[in-house]
């Protein structure tokens, strides 16, 4: 998810922020360089790719305590196991999670999203790439017709999205990534921010992007 699960840590949002994200940590390494007290905990199912991880992108060096006080703590196993332990903890759920190239079947399931609710603080949010059309990638995604590709209706191809508007009516935000990183949807819970002052929290190029947020 990279820059867009930084955006989430503008709005205040400073507690505990889980990622659920495949790949090297890319979102977690630039969370703690902008925002180095982020407790922040990541997960996993699969403990080869933490392992090379760890020797080869540096992930090791995240899990070591900063000066602030920030940190990433590392769960290896199914996210979508409920636990009592992770109860109300996290102020954000950053998602990013993709299986072959679309988004993984759960978080096309209303219920998934109310199960992961549980872990959310009170006035807590999800961010979530939601991917393209269909859940996949969306750089072919109706390349011929662009007029839809940017329509304020287009999220309804994508099942991530109805999901998420199904699990929480009128509390969905979202965007349309540029073309040039993908032209994936973007998924924000909660009521929308003041956008505004979101964007002058967060460094450039991050603030002028914020301001593409819109409701369902």
């Amino acid at each position: 998810m990279g820059q867009n699960g930084l955006v989430l840590i503008g709005m205040n949002l400073r507690a505990c922020q889980l990622l659920f994200q495949k790949g090297g940590g890319t979102a977690a390494h630039l969370m703690l360089d902008l925002w180095p007290s982020l407790q922040l905990d990541g997960w996993e199912i699969d403990q080869i790719l933490i392992d090379k991880v760890r020797d080869y992108f540096g992930l090791s060096d995240l899990e070591k305590t900063t000066e602030d006080g920030g940190v990433l703590n590392i769960h290896v196993g199914d996210v979508f196991v409920p636990s009592k332990d992770f109860r109300g903890r996290y102020a954000g759920i950053v998602v990013d999670l993709f299986a072959d190239g679309k988004v993984l079947p759960q978080l096309q399931e209303v219920n998934t999203w109310l199960q992961l609710e549980e872990r959310l603080m009170a006035n807590g949010r999800f961010m979530v790439n939601c991917g393209g059309v269909g859940g996949g990638p969306s750089a072919r995604d109706e390349s011929t017709h662009p007029e839809t590709l940017w329509s304020g209706k287009s999220w309804l191809s994508n099942p991530a999205m109805k999901a998420l508007s199904e699990a929480f009516p009128g509390q969905v935000s979202w965007k349309r990534m540029p073309k040039e990183y993908g032209a994936n949807f973007m998924a924000l819970t909660g009521p929308l921010p003041d956008l505004k002052s979101w964007s002058a929290s967060v460094p450039s190029p991050l603030s002028q992007s914020v301001k593409n947020w819109r409701p369902l």
